[in-house]
């Protein structure tokens, strides 16, 4: 089974992908931690990476598809993954190197999104870089939900329960 875990920034992306992946006994891909391991890279996709970054932006659709399809192509993922981070705009989603069975959606508001992504101390979160973050979320990533919500793939929860409730959601709605 292939699952990604979509939301904006501070939905709880990661967190609910490593729980699922745990209970599914599938292996986590957070694209958010190959970039940010990456963008320390000294070669011309690290420095790409960490540019883009740094300023808020989104990594290049191209980036995205030589980072993941190297990371897919491990025999450790061919019963399955849990993917979260991605993909980030229609583009993407179009043209993934995976098709995935179940689409959840981490629904959080721009306040507790940016009040969560505050509180963890990053360096790259800093209020001007998590709102244009967000912009972005809004303009790409926003139309990736109807495009799986078309396709009877998305499941939608509410992201600002507790860690453990909005697990239990996603259970129930995986067992269905």
């Amino acid at each position: 089974m292939n699952i990604v875990v979509l939301g904006p920034q501070g939905s709880g992306k990661s967190t609910q992908a490593k729980l699922i992946a745990g209970y599914l006994r599938l292996p986590h891909i957070s694209t958010g931690d190959i970039f940010r391991r990456l963008e320390n890279e000294d070669s011309d996709l690290g420095r790409r990476i960490k540019s883009k970054l740094s300023e808020g932006l989104l990594v290049a659709d191209a980036d995205v598809t030589t980072v993941l399809s190297s990371e897919l192509a491990s025999s450790k993922y061919a019963g399955g993954v849990v993917l979260d981070g991605c993909p980030r705009n229609l583009s993407q989603a179009k043209e993934f190197p995976l098709k995935f069975d179940r689409v959840i959606y981490l629904k959080v508001s721009d306040a507790v999104g940016m009040t969560r992504l505050l509180k963890r101390q990053r360096e790259d979160d800093t209020p001007d870089v998590i709102k244009e973050r967000l912009l972005i979320y809004h303009q790409e990533t926003e139309p990736v939900l109807d495009f799986y919500r078309q396709q009877g793939l998305l499941i939608e929860v509410n992201g600002e329960q507790s860690i453990d409730a909005i697990f239990a959601e996603i259970k129930l709605a995986l067992a269905k």
